[in-house]
């Protein structure tokens, strides 16, 4: 978890982390950004807008309308391909003033 909380606060560096009313360690950056929970054998990062991510190394899990995870499963798994880019991308997307609102499958 700790290598998670370093991961989100290197990339989106101006983020209010804070904990959540389902007592989670969450963050924001103009909005929603992401939350991660402790599972029993992974950590998962919960990514508000990940539905609106590029994710070319098919990291992003779920199905949910804006929602997307990612599941690290080994004390390394911060540095797996893309994981940072993935991050990064969802602070991003809370800079657009304002929000696209775009869905999953929107043109």
């Amino acid at each position: 978890m700790k290598a998670v909380r370093a991961l989100v606060k290197k990339t989106a560096a101006d983020c209010e982390e804070y904990v959540s009313p389902w007592k989670t360690p969450a963050f924001d950056s103009n909005g929603p950004l992401c939350v991660f929970v402790l599972g029993k054998e992974h950590v998962t990062l919960g990514i508000f807008a990940g539905a609106m991510l590029a994710d070319p190394e098919k990291l992003l899990e779920g199905k949910a309308k804006g929602v997307r995870n990612v599941r690290l499963r080994e004390s390394g798994g911060c540095e797996a391909a893309g994981s940072e880019e993935v991050d990064c991308g969802s602070g991003e997307l809370n800079k657009k003033d304002p929000p696209s609102g775009k869905m999953v499958g929107d043109e």
